[in-house]
């Protein structure tokens, strides 16, 4: 199995960025597809984006669009979130996750591994 670490969170102004990044340990990364998600405080973990094993495909949930960019970088057994333009409404607990499956998918069930998760608090 594949251990994933993410990285990079912390605290941030209204319009500014961050890039998370998941390191993966145990196994290569290129057997996976990858995801990142978040959990906001009573909110249920929502889908961000996902990137397909070699980085030839990527899907992103509506309202990340033109904001978050995914890529991978398979060398490194890493994958990364690229968070801009960042809002108060960004806040919460970021999850990057590996999915064994055929073809990208976006429903968090459909995942086999997680992170512990990074915290992003954007302030106003």
């Amino acid at each position: 199995q594949v251990q994933l670490v993410e990285s990079g969170g912390g605290l941030v102004q209204a319009g500014g960025s961050l890039r998370l990044s998941c390191a993966a340990s145990g196994r290569t990364l290129s057997i996976y597809h990858m995801g990142w998600f978040r959990r906001a405080p009573g909110k249920d973990r929502e889908f961000l984006a996902v990137i397909s094993k070699f980085g030839g495909s990527t899907s992103y949930a509506d309202f990340v669009k033109g904001r978050f960019t995914i890529a991978r970088d398979n060398a490194k057994n890493t994958v990364y979130l690229q968070m801009n333009n960042l809002s108060p409404e960004d806040t919460a607990v970021y999850y990057c996750a590996a999915d064994w499956g055929s073809s990208i998918r976006t429903r968090p069930d459909d995942y086999d591994y997680w992170g512990q998760g990074a915290q992003v608090t954007v302030s106003s």
